[in-house]
């Protein structure tokens, strides 16, 4: 394989590696709103008392539900996004080292390439 195809290789999946890269932090950076919301939500749950009523909305109304029940929800939900970011963030590390691989491999190619352009007779016209 020459050097022009193996660079043309290397530079596309450098392009994937980074499109991959971008979707993750896009999903990140939604969890992250899920995780303060779901916070938000906790914080507002701690400060009920056992005789306030707590109501969940679903499709054009608001049904009453049971308040441990609507706590235990929220847990459960702040458990899942809490591991699914640690699952995205080692994704993302995982991504970040091999872009890093790729684009070192790249630079080497490029400088082969230029080495060999340099090294080439020249032809005079």
């Amino acid at each position: 394989m020459s050097l022009e195809s193996k660079l043309q290789v290397a530079s596309a999946e450098y392009q994937t590696v980074q499109d991959q890269l971008q979707n993750v932090v896009l999903s990140r950076q939604k969890l992250g709103a899920q995780l303060s919301e779901n916070q938000a939500v906790k914080k507002e749950f701690d400060a009920l008392t056992p005789n306030n009523t707590v109501y969940k909305l679903i499709g054009p109304g608001l049904i009453r539900q049971d308040q441990a029940e609507a706590k235990a929800n929220v847990d459960k939900r702040l458990e899942f996004i809490t591991s699914e970011i640690k699952r995205v963030e080692k994704q993302l590390e995982e991504l970040q080292q091999k872009g890093e691989r790729v684009k070192s491999q790249l630079v080497e190619l490029q400088t082969q390439l230029q080495a060999a352009k340099t090294d080439a007779p020249q032809i005079a016209a």
